[in-house]
């Protein structure tokens, strides 16, 4: 097969490709061909595309580009500096896709297209919170204005400028400070910032919640959580802290950590970030060090299984980010649920296809299901709800 055949081939098959009209076996030959000597991504300059045509011909451009220098360079492996790219598409053996999207690149709409935008479209979730007092009454934080919102025994309850709820207790007094309990809960679309008493930072992601005492007895430092929590602990060798998820308990005496523990996934995760951790459930118990992540079945055996993780990846939700490595579209659909605060319907069979790459938590909806509609999957949303179509 000649060269000149080559190339009429492959730029027939990126056509195919971007008109999603390309097959299966069509689709693994030109992945295949174009990771058998890959130098680099195809790349889309740094300002977003401003319409799908404008996208599809940027990305046909640069599978020209590789098939003309396809024959005449080496093969080599090029670092990905992923703060210079704002968006890009990696074919994976034809069932993966990786894509980008920086928050600053993100092409503003004019007027006029905002308005047909939002018709059909979500906006991403952002600081919202419910805080429910010892005595039952509420204050929903997001509307709250700054400054003392409340007293709890010897605590002193500050909202700050940065959307953080702070809890100030008077170190003399704690010994003789009534032990009181407070809840911080975010709804789908939420996320918020606590300090406790003992210094301690607390994020909470979507559709999360954290139980605590509003200041610490001089025993333990104690609280329950459900969804997912980041902690960044204030350290103190006296005082163990302990994090309640379901069926498990963390305890560490300062360190950084994640814990993922909604019910609607398979497994109770908790990563380390930095520090030394012991997780522990029914009889069984792990020693973790940064950078691992312990797995235990939300509905099975207490067993704790331990694996080697990404934490940019674990935290990227913390960092206002998604990011996916080799995650399912049922996966990621879950993430989305929670974040735009949307119901999720699959129309048909759910295709099968895994995807890594990272795009911003800052972008509407529709960004983001344009990013995943390249892998050939399409979706519409209706009022607050995604259908997903083969």
């Amino acid at each position: 097969m000649n060269s000149q055949f080559n190339q009429q081939r492959y730029q027939e098959l990126a056509k195919k490709w971007l008109d999603k009209t390309i097959t299966p076996d069509e689709q693994k030959e030109f992945a295949q061909w174009y990771n058998a000597s890959q130098d680099r991504p195809l790349d889309i300059p740094p300002t977003f595309a401003g319409s799908e045509e404008e996208l599809k011909s940027r990305i046909l451009n640069s599978v020209n580009n590789v098939i003309d220098k396809k024959n005449d360079r080496p093969k080599r492996i090029v670092p990905v500096w992923w703060a210079s790219i704002a968006a890009s598409i990696l074919l994976i053996a034809g069932i993966s896709v990786f894509f980008h999207l920086k928050k600053e690149k993100t092409k503003p709409l004019s007027a006029h297209n905002q308005k047909k935008h939002l018709i059909n479209d979500v906006a991403p979730g952002g600081d919202k919170a419910l805080l429910t007092l010892a005595d039952g009454s509420k204050i929903v934080l997001n509307d709250a204005k700054n400054g003392v919102l409340a007293n709890q025994g010897l605590t002193t309850l500050n909202k700050a400028k940065n959307n953080q709820l702070i809890y100030e207790a008077d170190a003399k007094s704690v010994k003789n400070a009534p032990v009181v309990y407070n809840t911080i809960s975010t709804p789908k679309g939420g996320q918020f910032q606590i300090v406790l008493s003992d210094g301690s930072r607390v994020w909470l992601n979507a559709a999360s919640s954290i139980t605590f005492p509003t200041v610490f007895s001089t025993a333990e430092r104690r609280v329950t959580i459900t969804g997912e929590v980041y902690f960044e602990v204030a350290k103190n060798k006296q005082l163990p802290f302990r994090v309640v998820a379901v069926k498990q308990t963390v305890e560490v005496l300062g360190t950084h950590f994640n814990i993922n523990a909604y019910p609607d996934e398979s497994a109770i995760k908790t990563t380390l970030i930095e520090g030394s951790v012991k997780v522990s459930s029914g009889g069984q118990s792990a020693i973790l060090q940064p950078d691992q992540q312990a797995n235990i079945a939300i509905d099975g055996s207490d067993l704790i299984s331990i694996k080697t993780v990404d934490p940019d990846n674990v935290l990227a939700w913390k960092n206002g980010n998604f990011e996916f490595e080799k995650e399912d579209l049922t996966a990621i659909m879950r993430q989305v649920a929670r974040w735009y605060d949307v119901n999720v319907k699959y129309d048909g069979r759910v295709p099968q296809k895994s995807f890594t790459g990272s795009i911003s938590r800052s972008v509407n909806l529709s960004e983001l299901l344009k990013m995943l509609k390249y892998t050939g999957i399409n979706f519409r949303i209706n009022g607050q709800t995604v259908v997903v179509t083969p």
